[in-house]
């Protein structure tokens, strides 16, 4: 059994010494669509985010960084209604084991990550047009990877 649940816009990145932090199965796609990101200015992350310019200051500053920032595990670093009821900080060894076989969260940056999946900050939504070498969405450049993953893992 597999539970799916999507990410957090709030994220707390905090020092964290839970460990071990185990690396996202689409790290490279990650860095791929963080380029991307990267390339895009201030006024364009605000229309790709529907944001304020504050945040999407914050999100070119992430963006640019991305890939030298401190990681944290996923459950750890969502701050979200869902991630506060999880209590994923509570969660002994065992619990976060079970946690790390049976829980997802779908990523628009990351994809498929576990509980105990390092991610750095960021704020990209899954429904974002973020133009890539696959398409003009997200949709278009995970297609049915995602699907598959979570199939494979099932």
């Amino acid at each position: 059994m597999l539970v799916v649940i999507s990410p957090a816009k709030k994220l707390d990145m905090s020092v964290d010494d839970r460990a071990p932090v185990t690396l996202p199965d689409f790290a490279a796609d990650a860095e791929t669509l963080a380029g991307v990101a990267r390339e895009l200015d201030h006024d364009d992350l605000r229309a790709l985010m529907s944001i304020s310019p504050a945040l999407a200051e914050l999100n070119a500053e992430r963006f640019a960084a991305f890939g030298t920032q401190p990681v944290k595990a996923a459950a750890l670093a969502f701050a979200g209604d869902t991630y506060q009821g999880l209590e994923a900080p509570t969660l002994d060894d065992d619990e976060m084991a079970w946690a790390q076989n049976h829980l997802r969260i779908l990523s628009g940056l990351y994809g498929v990550l576990r509980p105990m999946d390092a991610i750095e900050p960021y704020r990209l939504e899954m429904g974002s047009k973020l133009k890539t070498e696959k398409g003009g969405s997200l949709y278009e450049y995970w297609g049915a990877r995602l699907a598959e993953a979570l199939n494979a893992q099932a």
